[in-house]
């Protein structure tokens, strides 16, 4: 079992009532989102890549205990900025902890910190936690080999569809096609003008394809199991 909330933009909260996983936590500055960063506690935070609107209040949370799992270029910088735990991974590298593990792929996309410093390379992330496999796709493009992470069974897809920096609907909806899985939540999208997009309708077609899910408010959880 796996409790799911959705915080805003592409930050999500996951738990199966023991580990407490943070995705992408950007919270201070994120017109949709759902809680503040002061409010929370993880054991560990999950950041996809460097870009400010994923890496957001990453060392903060980290500060109050929670380990930093990323690319091993994003948390050498975390630790010269204090954070005390971090494990530092890369594309294809496998992290166990307790009720679960993680898997690092390739994204598509760019990745550098707010104040320019190089971010490695950006990552989509498979998750297994209370027997539930959810895949964090991270800001990437659409690309043939998301058939690779489809392999690995799917119960969740959070895939972005904001266009503009990431995929939009229409290529989202290839992305599933590859990736399979059995329920789909719509990410970065809404957060700004720019990235504006009908979640409801995006979800509304991926049933056509066979694949169930919702397009959450901020806010709003699901149980997975």
């Amino acid at each position: 079992m796996l409790e799911l909330r959705y915080l805003g933009h592409s930050a999500i909260w996951l738990s199966d009532g023991e580990t407490r996983v943070l995705i992408d936590p950007f919270l201070t500055g994120n017109p949709k989102a759902a809680v503040s960063a002061e409010a929370l506690e993880a054991d560990f935070v999950i950041t996809t890549h460097a870009h400010g609107d994923h890496w957001g209040d990453s060392v903060a949370l980290c500060k109050k205990g929670a380990t930093l799992i990323a690319n091993v270029e994003m948390t050498t910088h975390a630790e010269t900025l204090g954070v005390p735990k971090a494990v530092g991974m890369n594309t294809g590298g496998t992290y166990r902890f307790k009720g679960g593990w993680l898997k690092w792929f390739p994204a598509w996309h760019t990745s550098s910190f707010p104040d320019g410093a190089y971010g490695g390379i950006p990552m989509g992330v498979l998750i297994e936690l209370g027997g539930v496999r959810v895949y964090h796709a991270g800001d990437t493009a659409l690309f043939s080999d998301l058939r690779l992470v489809g392999d690995h069974g799917l119960d969740l897809a959070l895939v972005p569809i904001g266009d503009h920096f990431t995929m939009g609907p229409e290529d989202a909806l290839k992305a599933l096609e590859l990736l399979r899985p059995k329920q789909v939540v719509p990410v970065h999208y809404n957060t700004f003008p720019l990235i504006a997009q009908d979640g409801p309708a995006f979800v509304a077609r991926a049933g056509l394809l066979g694949i169930g899910g919702r397009a959450l408010e901020s806010g709003e959880s699901l149980t997975l199991s």
